[in-house]
């Protein structure tokens, strides 16, 4: 199967996002379209785009950003609660449809402020049941007429969604990414989704995690295609090792100085607390995964990083694709540069061993 590299667009209401270039003017139309577009030139095929309350709603932004581009893939992020998924799976759809097929999303169950937009949950297996309801009905509206489904947490009655989402060869939807690594978020990724996304693990830890995941599918039932597997990850390349390594140590120091704002929710989530813990193995696992970001503030995608020259990095996902990681979602900052710098370094060493 050839693999898919994604990027981050970071949609924030503040700028400066995890060392970002400071500039009035980081979420506006013209510099986030200047970003999609740069994807679509340097190789690409498109971007996560994350979701939280107090950020530019995610999928206005994706709208927006489908509009003025040709071939960029928004992934976008969207919440149980925050969305029904009847309005959801309508307006994906809506969106697929116009773009021709290029709707990707990425569901999220992980904190933000609920009460804020009139949402509520309970404990973990009950966020994650309705998590799991929600992408039942999401995927039977693009796929069924007149879907009836009364769960907990969900219900529609006699529901049909028109227009219907972009059927192209095997792809019947959007692909339905997911992210977790709690024993319930593993349960909802081995029946419902399409790709279990995982943060920057070392090698043995994505191992034994798909292996679990292979094994829960086959347990529980699992009634769709085989799940796939993605890599969201920080990856700080240069032109020698070296400089890359100066450059990574500088950014660590930056951090543990202040400058560079911490992620108000990375001791949350068990994901999240699998990636804390990996600072006391080391600081460098598996060649050149870089731990010390996390140990000052560092959170989500940026808790871990991939180190190296453009041929160092490639070889360390080269290691991944090899455990049966299809789908990667890099980034580092400032995003612009980057995008065309490993659009442009990385990206064809990579593609070479995809043919």
């Amino acid at each position: 199967m050839s693999a898919e590299f994604l990027w981050y667009i970071p949609n924030q209401a503040e700028p400066g996002h995890r060392g970002d270039a400071v500039t009035a003017d980081h979420n506006s139309l013209d510099t986030l379209t200047a970003q999609a577009k740069a994807l679509e030139e340097h190789g690409w095929g498109g971007a996560l785009i994350g979701t939280g309350w107090g950020r530019p709603d995610t999928f206005t932004v994706a709208t927006a950003l489908a509009a003025r581009t040709t071939t960029f893939q928004p992934l976008i992020a969207v919440r149980p609660g925050y969305w029904r998924p009847a309005n959801f799976a309508s307006a994906a759809a809506t969106l697929d449809h116009l773009t021709q097929g290029r709707v990707l999303v990425n569901i999220v169950s992980g904190k933000d402020n609920l009460a804020a937009y009139g949402d509520s949950e309970g404990d973990q297996a009950q966020r994650y049941a309705r998590t799991k309801e929600f992408l039942r009905i999401v995927r039977r509206l693009w796929t069924e007429e007149n879907v009836t489904f009364h769960g907990e947490h969900f219900s529609v009655t006699d529901a049909t969604v028109a227009p219907r989402p972009v059927v192209r060869g095997e792809r019947r939807h959007p692909r339905l990414y997911f992210g977790g690594a709690s024993a319930a978020a593993e349960e909802v990724a081995a029946t419902e989704a399409d790709v279990q996304l995982f943060w920057g693990e070392p090698l043995d830890g994505v191992a034994e995690r798909i292996d679990r995941l292979e094994r829960l599918s086959e347990k529980l039932g699992r009634e769709h295609a085989p799940l796939e597997y993605g890599l969201r990850v920080t990856t700080l390349v240069r032109d020698t090792t070296e400089q890359a390594w100066a450059d990574a140590e500088a950014k660590v120091e930056a951090m543990a100085k202040g400058a560079i704002s911490r992620d108000p929710n990375r001791f949350v989530a068990t994901g999240q607390q699998r990636l804390l813990e990996l600072a006391t193995r080391g600081d460098v696992l598996d060649d050149n995964l870089y731990t010390a970001p996390g140990r000052y503030g560092g959170g989500g995608a940026g808790t871990t990083w991939l180190v190296g020259s453009a041929e160092d990095v490639a070889k360390s996902l080269r290691r991944y694709q090899s455990l049966g990681i299809t789908h990667f979602v890099l980034s580092d900052t400032p995003y612009l540069p980057e995008i065309k710098r490993q659009g442009d370094q990385l990206l064809p060493l990579l593609r070479e061993d995809s043919r």
